[in-house]
C-alpha cells in the first residue's frame, strides 16, 4: 500500500474532505471508461492527489511556473491513463484548462518513414524511435495552446495506430483558447542522447542482424542531440513512470495491444484494414525501443523532477521529488511487488 504525504502544499486540494471525494469520483469514471478495476482506481488514488497538489504548488512558482509538463515513461505503464486522470481532475476541480499531448500524435505517416527508409536506413520504416515524430508541428502546437485567445481553437493531431497512419485534419480533435497548462505525455519525452561510446555494441538481435553498423542508432541518437531538444527544452517539469526492470515492459505492451484489439472488435471497427500486431511482431517491435529506453532508466531518474517507482504489476511503490524528498512514503516494495 502506497502511503503519501498529502497536504504538503499551501494550493492543496487534498485537505478538504469534499474536494478528496469529488478527486476520487473523477478517477472513478477515467479508470470506469478504460474498464480499469475500481479497486485501482483506490490504490492509487493517494498518488494521483498528491501529483495534483504538486502541479498546483508549482504553478505558482513565478518565473519557473510550471506552464508545460511532461510524463515520461515506458509502454504499457499508465502514461496515458495517468494523463487522463490529472486532465479531468485539474479542469473539473481546480477550473484549469489542460491541453494533452501525445508523442505518439506526433508520428510521421507511413509515406514519410518509406521516404526515411529509403534515404537513411530501413528501420525507421517502424514508427517509435526518435526521428519518426513531427517534431516541429509539437513545438508548434505547444507555442500556439500557450499563446492562443480566448476565441482561437487549436487542431490536435490523433495518430491511428490500428491503421499506422495519422487521422484526417477534419477528424482531429479542437481545443478551444489558451491552455493553464499543457501536458505532454511519450515513452521517450525528455530523453538524452547517449554518448557515442554507448552506441557501439548492439543491445538486442534486432540490432546486431538489422544495424549491424550502427547507422540506425546513430541517426536517432542525432535526433535526440538535435530536434528534439527544441521539443524537450519547452518543459518545465518532468515526471518519470520509472519501470524495475525492461523486461516487464513487454508484458505491458502486449496488454496494451490486446486491449486494442478487443475495443476494435467490440465497435466493428476490425473488420477494415487494420495494422494490429501478432505476439511475435510485438516482440520485434519492442526491440526498437530497448537501446533507449533503457538508457533512459538508468539516466533519468537523476534528473526528472519527480520519479514514481512502477512495480512489475504496475503498481506505484514509492515517489520522491528531485531533491530527495518524498511525495510518497512507503515501506519497501515485498515480494508482491518485486
Amino acid at each position: 500500500m502506497l502511503h503519501i504525504i498529502t497536504g504538503l502544499f499551501p494550493c492543496s486540494l487534498t485537505g478538504d474532505d469534499m474536494n478528496l471525494s469529488r478527486i476520487a469520483a473523477a478517477i472513478s469514471r477515467v479508470f470506469a471508461t478504460e474498464s480499469i478495476p475500481q479497486s485501482v482506481a483506490l490504490e492509487l488514488l493517494e498518488f494521483h492527489t498528491a501529483l495534483i497538489d504538486y502541479i498546483l504548488h508549482e504553478r505558482q512558482q513565478g518565473a519557473r511556473a510550471l506552464n508545460v509538463l511532461g510524463i515520461c515513461g515506458p509502454q504499457g505503464a499508465g502514461k496515458t491513463t495517468l494523463t487522463r486522470v490529472l486532465q479531468t481532475v485539474l479542469q473539473e476541480i481546480a477550473g484549469l484548462s489542460v491541453a494533452v499531448l501525445s508523442l505518439d500524435d506526433l508520428y510521421l505517416s507511413s509515406a514519410d518513414r518509406r521516404r526515411l527508409a529509403l534515404e537513411i536506413h530501413p528501420l525507421l520504416r517502424t514508427r517509435g524511435v526518435p526521428g519518426t515524430h513531427d517534431v516541429a508541428l509539437g513545438v508548434q502546437l505547444i507555442e500556439r495552446l500557450l499563446e492562443a485567445g480566448s476565441s482561437q481553437q487549436t487542431r490536435l493531431p490523433w495518430f491511428n495506430k490500428a491503421l499506422d497512419e495519422p487521422c484526417p485534419l477534419g477528424e482531429q480533435p479542437v481545443f478551444n483558447g489558451r491552455a493553464d497548462l499543457v501536458i505532454l505525455e511519450g515513452w521517450c519525452v525528455g530523453a538524452r542522447p547517449q554518448i557515442q561510446s554507448a552506441l557501439i555494441e548492439p543491445v538486442n538481435e534486432l540490432e546486431r542482424q538489422e544495424d549491424a553498423g550502427g547507422n540506425w542508432r546513430g541517426y536517432v541518437n542525432d535526433q535526440l542531440t538535435g530536434p528534439y531538444q527544441g521539443l524537450y527544452g519547452m518543459l518545465d517539469r518532468l515526471l518519470l513512470l520509472h519501470a524495475q526492470r525492461f523486461e516487464d515492459i513487454y508484458a505491458w505492451r502486449l496488454m496494451q495491444e490486446h486491449k486494442l484489439a478487443a475495443k476494435l472488435r467490440s465497435s466493428g471497427a476490425q473488420a477494415g484494414p487494420t495494422r494490429l500486431m501478432s505476439d511475435e511482431e510485438l516482440r520485434r517491435f519492442i526491440m526498437h525501443f530497448e537501446r533507449l529506453t533503457r538508457h533512459i532508466l538508468v539516466e533519468m531518474p537523476h534528473r526528472a523532477d519527480v520519479v514514481a517507482e512502477i512495480g512489475p504489476d504496475r503498481q506505484v511503490f514509492a515517489v520522491q521529488r528531485s531533491d530527495g524528498s518524498p511525495l510518497a512514503a512507503t515501506p519497501a516494495p515485498g515480494p508482491e511487488n518485486m
